[in-house]
């Protein structure tokens, strides 16, 4: 069996503010845990920069048909699935343009895959599997930064020429070095030695978070911070649709609904005809000619 040196991931070091955390009150217990989690939005402010950077890649992407896929093991793989999951009910993206990985496949977001993690192969399998291409963006992510199905997934990225992205929590982690761009937010130890679930796997989610958020933003998908392209699949979502179109134009709700039922429930053009006083057909028509961008639309019909 490979010998890991647990002992060079900071990830895995054990925390001396939590050592005697067995012998506290309820309440300090939640307070020890608080106050380590407190660090975490400091260590990925730090990592703003290379964030950035990453977004503007998953964008690029995006204009040229390609798409964003997570890839992890574990805790790592259940988030990148989390994220990719919330993008076609909030931003009204096809499936398949942002899509989760985890090694052991669908049961392993339930329960722990044997092995499944120290597999390289199955990643490149996996990979193989989506017909994964030069024009896509994968991001690996593990908080320890040496998962072998997830570097095995970066080296064949990389090997046709698509973009790599690496996500970790521990410096000098062997994903930095084969990553276009790494993202490092460096939480410290756990709470819990070496439970990353807990403040790398926070850091993990904060930043999915903002390569999704900020990428659909600068894709037309929002219009002030109103989500305009949300799906009505539900109830409180047709609610919400109503709602955005009446706080993007200022109407009153039965102008909301009506315009909303004109354009088979699309927002964006639910919300041009109301301030640029068209139809639903030449709403639509508007929108294409600028990439879906409302405002972009409003300056050049208005």
């Amino acid at each position: 069996m490979q010998h890991i040196n647990l002992s060079a991931m900071v990830t895995e070091n054990r925390n001396p503010n939590s050592e005697k955390i067995d012998n506290c009150s309820t309440l300090e217990i939640l307070q020890i845990i608080n106050n380590e989690d407190k660090k975490v939005a400091t260590a990925v402010e730090k990592q703003l920069p290379q964030i950035a950077k990453a977004v503007e890649t998953i964008t690029r992407a995006f204009s040229n048909q390609g798409r964003l896929i997570y890839i992890g093991a574990g805790t790592s793989g259940r988030l990148g699935i989390l994220d990719a999951s919330e993008c076609p009910p909030t931003y009204g993206t096809p499936p398949q343009q942002v899509i989760g990985l985890i090694a052991g496949g669908q049961p392993a977001i339930f329960r722990a895959v044997e092995n499944a993690e120290d597999n390289p192969e199955l990643a490149v399998a996996d990979l193989k599997n989506i017909n994964f291409n030069a024009k896509d963006v994968l991001v690996g992510i593990a908080a320890s930064g040496r998962t072998p199905y997830v570097i095995g997934a970066m080296q064949f990225a990389k090997s046709i020429g698509a973009t790599v992205i690496s996500l970790c929590c521990n410096p000098k982690a062997p994903m930095i070095a084969i990553a276009d761009i790494a993202i490092t937010p460096i939480v410290g130890a756990e709470v819990i030695t070496g439970s990353s679930r807990m403040k790398a796997g926070t850091a993990q989610k904060m930043v999915l978070n903002m390569l999704t958020t900020a990428s659909m933003i600068k894709t037309g998908k929002v219009y002030g911070n109103l989500m305009v392209d949300v799906e009505a699949t539900n109830a409180k979502l047709i609610e919400r649709q109503i709602s955005i179109v009446m706080q993007a134009t200022e109407c009153n709700r039965e102008t909301a609904i009506l315009a909303l039922e004109q354009c088979q429930r699309h927002c964006k053009t639910a919300i041009l005809m109301i301030l640029a006083n068209l139809n639903a057909e030449q709403a639509k028509q508007a929108l294409s000619k600028n990439n879906g961008f409302i405002r972009q639309t409003l300056n050049k019909t208005i």
